[in-house]
């Protein structure tokens, strides 16, 4: 018999499962992330599962883990100070493709060098350049990324950036042509930025698990679950933490057909942070040809379709005073939720909410807290951050005591971006609390919390809500209308076929009109045409009125609430390797390798010779990563063009993929 055991990081709880010979659920516990020390929720959650089914660790042959930690930081734009060297693109490659904005500040190098489509060298490195860059920011970023023009034609000088990189300052490195085989610089280059940024987080997270479960008795090998449902070896997922995006979404989307056994279905995972949204088709997640985006930020990370949306449990609240009614909207920024912090720190959070209840005139930053999260890196902020950082210390604070001055927003918003200060205030979980939908925290505080931000005026002046369970039930329902919108983008992207956006076609009058059955002189009706299963643990509380709202039947399975953990120990281990041939001239067929192109002056030749690396590559990369009885399959892609009533060759891009089940301990 083999026991699998499956563990989810989430924004707010932290899963664990125990499958027995991948077809029945022993026992599922529960515990909160601790954002402090990721590793003490894994252990709380790993003691409360083998507890809970009785066995000892020992008996477990396998254990795997999805986290959406790499989603949510990209989302909420945390991780760590990273420098970016360019090689061969100009500035304004980098303004153009969202670089400049998604480096924020921090240091970035254009060097000139690079190569052309077909490999050559366009410039020589600039090798001076590199090493002052290196020299004036190597003690102050966690980590390197480089990206050099057609790289993945040649990597020459990416290889020798990285090699100074490690000589001079000894950083952790991402070079583009690492992470992906397709041109695109910029993408190439922007998915190099983000893997550096992660690479702490990911590596912290990792390496405390594993010590975690060793420290249980657990000496099973640890799989992490990669962003497209697959598996890898914890040591691949620490050197391209990149991978790891989308993994817990990726990771409940196969859950979700384990559960199911669903064919066609859209598939809606709603966690503290996100709401991740995907299409089943055959039983399958299709994978984005476009790469993995996650927040504002396109990559070329293969994994599963899906539109991920800052919605969840915590979503921060935000008053919109427009209009004369006023409202809500959710998102995108995670809160911790008030009533969560109340039970922390029930002193300091009764005491303030008191106090500010009692004040005629509302503050800007009522019903807020703030708090810093011990453990994280303080590298590369600045003395106001630092001073603020001090300000908080080791304790909770009303935020309105934290913020002295309005300049100082600008470095609190630094500081929780790198995770450095964690936010509390109203989220859904402080409006379920409210409605009675759940009670597990501390409704008290969720209650003074709600009233504190009812008495917010609307444009006609009114308060937006006199009783807290009235603006519950507003943030409940506005989940509800976002919730259906991100059903309605995937659906209509999925779909196809349409000249609209998808963003415009889910909010148009006539769909939402539709929605509510409008029937007048014109009769509209609208809704989705195939079924929901909704995952997540807050999914049976939000999820019937979504149903009820798209005209769609609403799965709910009995697992729902650890669909990620469960999907963590059910896929496969699976292998991709992709390369290129081109024809630079008549007659000479160029393989480009990843230490160089090599020329045949024979087609065949030249596949035979890329599929074999190809193939050793993926098998090797399948082996490291624990796949047992590996399948082997190769797909060529050849392009050719018509010219003068004959066929010219143009490029081939051969993938080859290996797949097979983890190794299991006995």
């Amino acid at each position: 018999m083999a026991v699998l055991l499956g563990v989810d990081t989430g924004g707010t709880y932290t899963d664990a499962v125990l499958i027995r010979d991948e077809k029945d659920v022993i026992a599922t516990a529960k515990a909160l992330t601790t954002r402090q020390d990721l590793a003490i929720g894994v252990g709380a959650a790993v003691r409360a599962v083998l507890q809970d089914s009785g066995m000892g660790p020992a008996e477990v042959s396998m254990a795997s883990l999805s986290t959406t930690l790499a989603t949510n930081a990209l989302v909420e734009g945390q991780g760590g100070r990273v420098g970016l060297i360019s090689i061969g693109f100009r500035e304004r490659d980098l303004a153009a493709h969202g670089l400049i904005e998604a480096l924020k500040g921090d240091p970035h190098v254009v060097l000139a060098g690079g190569h052309n489509h077909a490999g050559g060298e366009a410039q020589p490195l600039d090798a001076a350049g590199l090493d002052a860059f290196l020299t004036a920011h190597g003690s102050d970023v966690s980590g390197f990324a480089v990206a050099s023009q057609f790289a993945t034609r040649n990597p020459a000088h990416e290889l020798r950036a990285v090699e100074r990189v490690m000589a001079l300052t000894g950083r952790p490195v991402s070079a583009s042509h690492q992470l992906s085989a397709k041109l695109n610089g910029p993408k190439r280059a922007m998915t190099a930025v983000l893997n550096a940024r992660l690479i702490g987080l990911i590596d912290r997270l990792i390496g405390r698990a594993e010590q975690t479960l060793q420290d249980l008795g657990i000496t099973a090998p640890m799989m992490v679950v990669r962003g497209d449902g697959a598996l890898i070896s914890s040591a691949q997922a620490r050197e391209r933490p990149i991978e790891t995006i989308l993994s817990g979404p990726a990771a409940s989307i196969v859950g979700a057909r384990w559960m199911t056994g669903a064919d066609f279905a859209l598939v809606s995972d709603i966690g503290g942070t996100t709401t991740d949204v995907a299409l089943l088709k055959d039983g399958r997640p299709a994978i984005d040809p476009a790469g993995a985006r996650v927040g504002p930020y396109r990559t070329m990370v293969e994994a599963v379709a899906m539109r991920t949306t800052g919605l969840g449990g915590d979503s921060a609240v935000h008053f919109q005073s427009e209009g004369l009614r006023g409202g809500v909207q959710l998102g995108p920024k995670r809160l911790l939720p008030l009533s969560l912090l109340a039970v922390e720190a029930p002193d300091v959070v009764h005491a303030a909410l008191d106090e500010q209840l009692r004040a005629t005139t509302p503050g800007d930053h009522d019903g807020q807290f703030a708090r810093v999260v011990q453990g994280q890196t303080t590298e590369g902020i600045g003395p106001r951050e630092q001073a603020l950082l001090a300000r908080v210390g080791d304790a909770v604070h009303p935020l309105g005591q934290v913020l002295r001055a309005r300049v100082e927003q600008g470095a609190l918003k630094r500081l929780v971006e790198r995770g450095l200060v964690q936010i509390a205030g109203i989220t859904p979980s402080d409006a379920s609390h409210v409605l009675g939908r759940l009670d597990v925290w501390d409704a008290s505080a969720a209650r003074k919390g709600l009233q504190i931000f009812g008495r917010r005026r609307t444009g006609a002046g009114e308060m937006l809500a006199a009783q807290p369970e009235t603006l519950a039930q507003i943030i409940i329902d506005q989940l509800t209308h976002q919730t259906v919108l991100a059903l309605l983008e995937t659906a209509f992207a999925e779909e196809g076929g349409f000249d609209t956006p998808a963003e415009v076609l889910a909010r148009h009058e006539l769909m939402q009109r539709g929605l509510g059955g409008h029937a007048d002189l014109v009769r509209i009706d609208t809704g989705l045409a195939v079924p929901v299963v909704g995952l997540g643990a807050s999914a049976p509380s939000y999820y019937p009125a979504v149903g009820e709202r798209v005209g769609s039947q609403m799965i709910l399975p009995d697992h729902a609430g650890v669909a990620n953990a469960i999907g963590a120990v059910v896929g496969r281990v699976t292998m991709r390797e992709s390369g290129t041939v081109t024809s630079p001239s008549e007659g000479k067929f160029r393989v480009h390798m990843p230490d160089g192109p090599q020329d045949f002056g024979d087609r065949d030749a030249a596949f035979a010779m890329l599929e074999t690396a190809l193939r050793d590559n993926a098998l090797a990369a399948a082996k490291r990563a624990g796949a047992a009885d590996i399948q082997v399959s190769v797909d060529r892609d050849i392009r050719v063009a018509g010219v003068e009533a004959r066929e010219v060759f143009v490029e081939a891009t051969i993938t080859v993929e290996a797949s097979g089940r983890p190794r299991v301990a006995l």
